[in-house]
């Protein structure tokens, strides 16, 4: 009787830590396993992410390097005069709270355009199931034209096709995994 007590105890501590690590944004190590410096290649680590809302981004670097938010315009030009924030303290962490795209640079002269920036951008969380597949037309009838148009997206971000589902982070996976691991650990132990 204790035991069983003791085991359902458990599964529902073991449960909760699970809802409760999935609810929470990830955390994306800025350049790992390199980092915020002038010789990790940052376009292509942020290419491999998926950046959801909430997740946050953890910038660690050297006293002689900083992170300054800024526009497009900024980003483009390797400019820190219109910068969003500054932030001179590693780490530093920066919350996506909302979805769209955000510029990060390092304002030292000379880092940025040696490839020290770098664009995220951040998906909405989705809570849909998986898209339905199209039926093929019946081979009697032409198929009808596709349509081209789409609902305007937020603040001009594109909209990946609904057929392509996002890829879990590598941060999301640790997390995932690490959770999972504690569950497995603790069922063991009854």
């Amino acid at each position: 009787m204790a035991r069983t007590m003791m085991t359902r105890t458990l599964m529902s501590v073991v449960a909760t830590m699970m809802l409760f690590e999935l609810a929470l944004g990830a955390d994306h190590n800025v350049g790992a396993p390199g980092g915020w410096d002038t010789s990790t290649d940052l376009g292509s680590w942020a290419s491999s992410e998926t950046f959801t809302v909430d997740d946050n981004l953890v910038f660690t670097y050297t006293p002689n390097h900083d992170v300054v938010e800024v526009n497009k315009a900024g980003y483009d030009s390797c400019s820190i005069s219109n910068a969003v924030s500054t932030n001179a303290v590693s780490p530093t962490t920066i919350k996506l709270s909302d979805a769209g795209t955000r510029y990060f640079i390092c304002g030292t002269p000379g880092h940025c355009g040696q490839g020290m920036k770098v664009e995220i951008k951040t998906v909405a969380a989705t809570t849909s199931g998986p898209p339905s597949a199209t039926t093929p037309p019946s081979s009697g009838s032409p198929a009808p034209p596709a349509s081209t148009t789409s609902p305007p997206s937020s603040a001009g971000t594109p909209t990946p096709p609904a057929s392509t589902p996002a890829k879990p982070s590598s941060a999301t996976i640790v997390k995932a995994t690490v959770v999972s691991m504690m569950g497995i650990g603790l069922l063991m132990m009854i």
